[in-house]
C-alpha cells in the first residue's frame, strides 16, 4: 500500500462529532485542519446528528470556527426527510426529536400531524429532552398504524464529559414497546454516502471518509467503496477494530494529525 498523502485525495466527507468538536468544544487542532482540508479539496460533512437542520449545523460550526455552507451539509434529519420523500411521497409524519427533525421534514414537504393518531410515519432522533409524554405519543401513533423510522441508530455521542446517550435510545425506546423499525437512514446506510458522492466531481477512489465510529462512519464508507480514516478522538479504539472486524484505510489520532502527516496504515490489523 502507498504511504499517506494527502494529494492522492480530491475530496473529503468529515462526520462532525467526535472529529471536529465535542458537543460545543472545537477538538484542538481541529479548525486549522479543517481549513487545509477544504484548500487541499472539497469537503462535504456528514452527520449523524438529527437535532439540527443544515442550515442550523452551518450556523453551529461556522460560529464554531469552521466555515460552512447549509449546501456543503448531509445530516441524518435531510436524509430521513428525503428518503421518506422518495419512498412514499410528502406524507404525514409525527417527530419524536428536536427542532432541526421537524425542520428538515417540513422542507421536504411533509406535514406534522396535529395529534399523534393522524401521523403515518414515526420519525426518531436524538431528543436531549425527552420524556414520558414524548414516548407516549410516540406509542400512540405506532398503536394507531403508524411506521416506525429512524434518523440513525447511534447508541452515544462523544462530549468533552464522556460519551452521552444518542438518537439509538430513543429509537430503542420505541422499538422496546414492540415495534419493528421500517427505516434507518444515518450512517452506516449508503444514503448519505450516495447523496455525498453526487454532489462532487472526484472520482471514488480519490475521496476519503474521515470519521471516529468504526460501525457507522467507517464501516458505512467502506461499503460505499470510499478510502476511510479513524479518528480517535471521538468514540471507536484501536483495539475495536479487530473486535468489530471493520478495517479503515487509515488511523489517525486526530483531524491534525492528518494535516501533519501522522497518519498509520489502518489493514495492518486485518488478520
Amino acid at each position: 500500500m502507498k504511504p499517506w498523502n494527502l494529494n492522492d485525495y480530491d475530496a473529503f466527507f468529515l462526520d462532525v462529532d467526535g472529529v471536529l468538536v465535542h458537543d460545543s468544544q472545537p477538538i484542538e487542532g481541529a479548525m486549522e485542519a479543517f481549513r487545509a482540508l477544504q484548500s487541499a479539496g472539497q469537503v462535504l460533512i456528514l452527520t449523524n446528528n438529527s437535532t439540527r437542520s443544515r442550515q442550523q449545523h452551518a450556523e453551529r460550526l461556522s460560529s464554531l470556527g469552521f466555515s460552512v455552507r447549509p449546501s456543503e451539509v448531509i445530516s441524518s434529519s435531510f436524509v430521513v426527510a428525503k428518503t421518506l420523500r422518495e419512498m412514499v411521497g410528502p406524507t404525514v409524519v409525527w417527530p419524536v426529536g428536536e427542532s432541526g427533525l421537524a425542520e428538515e421534514l417540513l422542507a421536504s414537504g411533509h406535514r406534522i400531524a396535529s395529534k399523534p393518531e393522524g401521523a403515518q410515519w414515526v420519525v426518531a432522533g436524538m431528543d436531549r429532552s425527552i420524556d414520558y409524554r414524548k414516548l407516549a405519543d410516540g406509542l400512540r401513533a405506532l398503536n394507531a398504524g403508524a411506521r416506525l423510522a429512524a434518523t440513525n441508530q447511534d447508541g452515544t455521542y462523544p462530549t468533552p464529559e464522556g460519551p452521552m446517550p444518542g438518537a439509538g435510545a430513543i429509537v430503542g425506546a420505541l422499538r422496546g414497546m414492540g415495534f419493528d423499525l421500517d427505516v434507518n437512514a444515518g450512517k452506516p446506510a449508503s444514503t448519505s454516502y450516495d447523496i455525498a458522492m453526487g454532489m462532487t466531481t472526484a472520482e471514488v477512489a480519490r475521496i476519503l471518509m474521515v470519521g471516529d465510529r468504526l460501525e457507522t462512519d467507517i464501516l458505512g464508507g467502506n461499503k460505499s467503496g470510499l478510502d476511510t480514516l479513524l479518528v480517535l478522538t471521538g468514540i471507536s479504539r484501536e483495539p475495536e477494530i479487530e473486535e468489530l472486524g471493520i478495517h479503515p484505510t487509515w488511523i489517525a489520532d486526530s483531524l491534525a494529525a492528518i494535516i501533519a502527516g501522522d497518519v498509520s496504515v489502518g489493514n495492518q490489523f486485518t488478520t
